[in-house]
């Protein structure tokens, strides 16, 4: 019987440490009022302020399932569409399924089972999440199949993580505003960049494979300048949010740190030097951002 170990691992459950602050961050936007502008509509028109804070805990949960679940989906289908590419990369031949630790037809269960749950949760959070559940399904699970065929595949994966802090923000108050969509934003960037980064460890072999990346397109040297481009515009994004949502000098803060860790990762990668792309992909992204979440949420209570 395969372990659960064995499930995480294939979905490299760690990396959810990606996007899930940035879902904390939209959740906890929505219940306070200390990031909005003046002229800002009254938030206390939103179901969100006038739930007990039983029910606000229940959402709050109901949101990471969420997470936890759209991601897995996602991870765990593009193991699954990637399989038969990813035993004859020597750098990803030994994942689950090419080394039959998990079978094919079991990760497209897991996969049905985690989408299964994400729609089941948004169901219970409010009408508004349970509907867009399929769309949301349909650009995380649709990036999957788009190195097939563009070179903007790492745009569309920016847009799948880009999701949660808008999600989360309509789990609470079921109505759009422009504060997290400028989170978003800056997560789209963000993903967008680093994933150009990580993809560079397979420029030869995509390109033999006929496979659609920006350094297949562009060569490595390019592809580091459209990542740092992408950077520069998701550094932008958090700077103009802090300015339209009246944040305080924590916040700030957080910025110069996230800005920083940008600027870090861009300096330990290099066209012909890719030994430390791992610690530019995980550490250097996992650390910008949790320590961004904590600063953005100290500025919202504190």
């Amino acid at each position: 019987m395969t372990s659960l170990k064995n499930y995480l691992a294939l979905v490299k459950f760690s990396h959810t440490i990606f996007a899930l602050p940035f879902a904390i961050i939209g959740f906890f936007l929505s219940i306070t009022k200390s990031p909005f502008p003046s002229g800002y509509s009254n938030p206390n028109v939103y179901m969100g302020l006038n739930l007990p804070s039983k029910e606000l805990m229940i959402k709050f949960g109901l949101v990471l399932i969420c997470m936890v679940t759209a991601r897995s989906a996602a991870m765990a289908f593009n193991r699954y569409l990637d399989r038969q590419w990813d035993a004859k990369n020597p750098r990803t031949a030994i994942r689950e399924i090419p080394k039959g630790i998990i079978s094919p037809t079991n990760a497209l269960i897991f996969t049905l089972i985690n989408c299964i749950v994400f729609m089941g949760a948004t169901w219970f959070i409010n009408s508004v999440c349970f509907a867009l559940s399929p769309v949301a399904l349909a650009i995380i699970l649709g990036y999957s199949y788009t190195k097939r065929f563009t070179y903007l595949c790492h745009i569309i994966l920016g847009v799948g993580l880009a999701l949660a802090p808008i999600g989360a923000y309509l789990a609470v108050t079921g109505v759009f505003h422009w504060l997290p969509v400028l989170f978003s934003f800056a997560v789209l960037f963000w993903v967008s960049g680093f994933d150009i980064i990580y993809s560079l460890q397979d420029e030869d072999f995509d390109r033999n494979e006929n496979l659609y990346s920006i350094p297949t397109a562009l060569g490595k040297k390019n592809a580091l300048r459209v990542s740092e481009l992408l950077h520069v515009l998701s550094g932008l994004c958090v700077i103009a949010t802090g300015y339209y949502g009246a944040f305080g000098f924590l916040y700030w803060i957080g910025v110069t740190f996230f800005c920083g860790m940008l600027l870090y990762q861009h300096s330990i990668v290099k066209p012909n030097d890719l030994r430390r792309v791992n610690i530019a992909f995980m550490t250097a992204n996992g650390i910008a951002s949790v320590v961004f979440a904590i600063f953005v949420l100290a500025d919202l209570f504190l």
